[in-house]
C-alpha cells in the first residue's frame, strides 16, 4: 500500500538539490504543534497516544560524503545480516527493494505527521497527519502501509531556496540513543543530493518532533526540465539507524508536473 499526496499550495517547494546542499535541523521531543491542513491519506497507522514532554535539542544537519566510502549494490546489501549507514552511502541508484522488513523496526518508531514550509514566507505547503487505525481485525492491518510515498507538486516547487520539513514521530518502551537517517535523492539514476541527520536521544514512550531546514542552491534550468517532463523519475531512498543498524527504509516519488 502506498500513500500519494497532493500539494494544496500555489508555489511549492523542492526537496532536491544539488549535493552541495546544507541541511539544518532542530529536534524537539515535546508534544506536536497544530496544523490546519488535513491529510488524505489511507487510514493503516496505530493510535497516537499523549506521551511525555522532555527538553528540546538543536542538532545540526550536513550532507552525506562519499568519499572514502566503498561502493555497494542493492543485491550485496540484501544478502547482509544487517545494513549499515556506510552501506547505503555506497549506493549509486535508487533502491529497488526494501532493504529492512517491517519487523526490524523493534523500537516503534511509528511516524505521524510531515509538515513542509517555505522559510522565506512562512507559508505552510502542505500537512499530513496520520489518522487513527481503524477498528477491526489486525489481520488485515498491511506492515509496509506507509512505507511508501508519492508527491504531486507544481513546477514552482523546484523555485524555493529554504525550506522546513518538520516530522514528528512517536517511539516504544525502549530508549534511543543514536537515532540517524541517511536521506538520498535521484533523479533517473543520478544523484542529486545525499542528507545525513542525526535525531539525538529519544525518551522511551515519547513523542518527538524535529524540523529540518533545507537550504540549497537553484537546480540547473536544464534538470528542472527534465524533472518536470517526467513525473515519479525523481525518487528518494530514507534510511533509518538506531545504533548504526538499519531499522527502517521508506522511499518516495515525486512529480513536478502539477498533477497526477
Amino acid at each position: 500500500m502506498s500513500y500519494s499526496y497532493a500539494s494544496t499550495a500555489a508555489v511549492c517547494n523542492s526537496l532536491d538539490s544539488t549535493n552541495d546542499s546544507i541541511k539544518k535541523s532542530t529536534t524537539n521531543n515535546a508534544t506536536g504543534g497544530s496544523g490546519d491542513i488535513a491529510c488524505n491519506i489511507s487510514p493503516n497507522s496505530l493510535q497516537v497516544h499523549p506521551k511525555p514532554l522532555v527538553d528540546m535539542k538543536v542538532k545540526k544537519g550536513c550532507n552525506s560524503t562519499d568519499a572514502g566510502v566503498l561502493l555497494t549494490t542493492e543485491e550485496e546489501l540484501l544478502r547482509k545480516p544487517s545494513v549499515s549507514p556506510e552501506d547505503v552511502l555506497g549506493l549509486q541508484k535508487i533502491t529497488e527493494n526494501y532493504l529492512c522488513s517491517p519487523e526490524e523496526n523493534v523500537h516503534m518508531i511509528d511516524f505521524t505527521r510531515f509538515k513542509i514550509r517555505d522559510m522565506e514566507t512562512g507559508t505552510i505547503l502542505f500537512e499530513i497527519t496520520k489518522p487513527p487505525t481503524p477498528a477491526g481485525n489486525k489481520k488485515d492491518f498491511d506492515p509496509n502501509a506507509g512505507r511508501f510515498v508519492r508527491y504531486q507538486f507544481t513546477p514552482a516547487f523546484l523555485q524555493l531556496r529554504q525550506v522546513g520539513a518538520t516530522v514528528e514521530f512517536t517511539v516504544g518502551d525502549m530508549p534511543i540513543n543514536n537515532f540517524r537517517m541517511i536521506e538520498r535523492h535521484y533523479f533517473r539514476e543520478k544523484l542529486l543530493k545525499s542528507f545525513d541527520f542525526e535525531f539525538g536521544f529519544c525518551m522511551p514512550s515519547s513523542k518527538n518532533t524535529c524540523e529540518h531546514i533545507y537550504e540549497f542552491p537553484p537546480l540547473s534550468e536544464e534538470i528542472m526540465r527534465e524533472m518536470i517532463l517526467h513525473p515519479y523519475e525523481t525518487q528518494s531512498d530514507s534510511f533509518y539507524f538506531v545504533d548504526n543498524k538499519l531499522v527502517m527504509h521508506n522511499k518516495a516519488d515525486y512529480s513536478y508536473s502539477g498533477g497526477p
